[in-house]
């Protein structure tokens, strides 16, 4: 017997077309021998539907507009999820994988819905999701962990161009990174070398958010790591991404396609053991489950944590599922490893 899943995707993020790139592999890589897969996409405007057309129509963007493959969607809490128009009646007893990314959907918003609806989900729970996605938060989590990182500076939308001149050249030193508090895949982020670009970049973080940091720059090796469990988590050997561009931005990550990888990384063992056993900690410290990628430098054989991610992309050139496949993971079963997970993940 087929066990059925939902697999909901798109988003009012800035990260919409992330999350269609990366729901389009996830769901091709899903035996439908096996499976059942129910897609459930959020329009730009928030818009809730069930989707039943080809797959292609969501890598391209032209789900929503598929109107004939389209049935109206509400969550019931006593029930799970009703198509409006059909009756038609998803039950909570079928796991969800949230495919998706960025606010309203990985920060702990999304989760709390289901939570409410008591559905089983992969990925951390509302608590965490909301930490994680705050990029501040989750320093001052990880700073008692004595995990060394970036120095930085919170902006707050209060602050006058001149404080913010002052907080940051007081603390820090050119270039720095500026970036949203609450935001992924590189969205909002500069690099910048001056004073005369500093405003420019906090105005273009506040875009996406009222708190912003500005951190040091540290000029290392950017390696990732995945993490896959719950209660005894495993984390995967370190990964290397070179941007080949000024950093790693979302254009780099998804549009321009320059950055080359290396998996695994090549570092001494004792480093690469560093960045596992940190990226553990990392993961337990901020009550993560399910999955999670933990983005560090390496500068001289130290380790500095970068950030966390919850739900990391699923596209074809994504580091999570690369790093998984690195130790004998197909990319479907990777996904089908997470699905166990979701069960336990109260």
């Amino acid at each position: 017997m087929k066990k059925k899943i939902i697999l909901i995707f798109g988003g009012r993020s800035a990260e919409y077309e992330v999350s269609l790139l990366s729901v389009y592999n996830v769901s091709k890589a899903l035996d439908r021998e096996k499976f059942d897969v129910i897609k459930i996409g959020m329009t730009k405007e928030g818009v809730w539907y069930s989707y039943y057309g080809d797959d292609e129509m969501i890598k391209s963007g032209g789900w929503c507009g598929d109107t004939a493959n389209l049935h109206s969607v509400s969550l019931i809490m006593q029930t799970g999820i009703r198509e409006d128009d059909t009756g038609v009646i998803f039950d909570k007893s079928i796991p969800v994988f949230p495919v998706v990314h960025g606010s309203y959907c990985e920060d702990g918003r999304l989760q709390g819905l289901l939570d409410m609806c008591g559905f089983d989900y992969v990925g951390p729970g509302t608590a965490a999701s909301a930490i994680c996605m705050d990029k501040y938060v989750t320093k001052l989590i990880i700073s008692h962990r004595h995990i060394p990182m970036a120095d930085f500076v919170l902006i707050h939308r209060g602050n006058e161009n001149e404080d913010i001149i002052d907080k940051v050249e007081a603390k820090l030193t050119y270039p720095v990174f500026v970036k949203p508090a609450n935001a992924g895949s590189s969205v909002g982020a500069s690099k910048v070398k001056s004073r005369e670009e500093l405003l420019n970049a906090v105005n273009e973080a506040r875009r996406f958010d009222d708190k912003v940091l500005v951190e040091e720059y540290i000029k290392g090796r950017e390696i990732e790591v995945a993490v896959m469990g719950n209660d005894e988590p495993f984390a995967s050997r370190p990964g290397e991404i070179c941007p080949n561009s000024e950093f790693y931005d979302y254009n780099t990550k998804y549009i321009n396609d320059t950055a080359t990888y290396f998996i695994p990384a090549d570092l001494p063992d004792e480093t690469a053991e560093k960045v596992r056993s940190y990226a553990l900690k990392i993961y337990r410290a901020l009550c993560c489950k399910g999955l999670s990628r933990v983005d560090f430098f390496v500068r001289d054989g130290e380790v500095y944590f970068n950030e966390i991610n919850t739900l990391p992309g699923f596209t074809s050139i994504s580091m999570y599922p690369s790093l998984m496949q690195d130790h004998g993971f197909t990319y479907a079963e990777v996904v089908e490893e997470l699905l166990k997970y979701a069960k336990e993940n109260k």
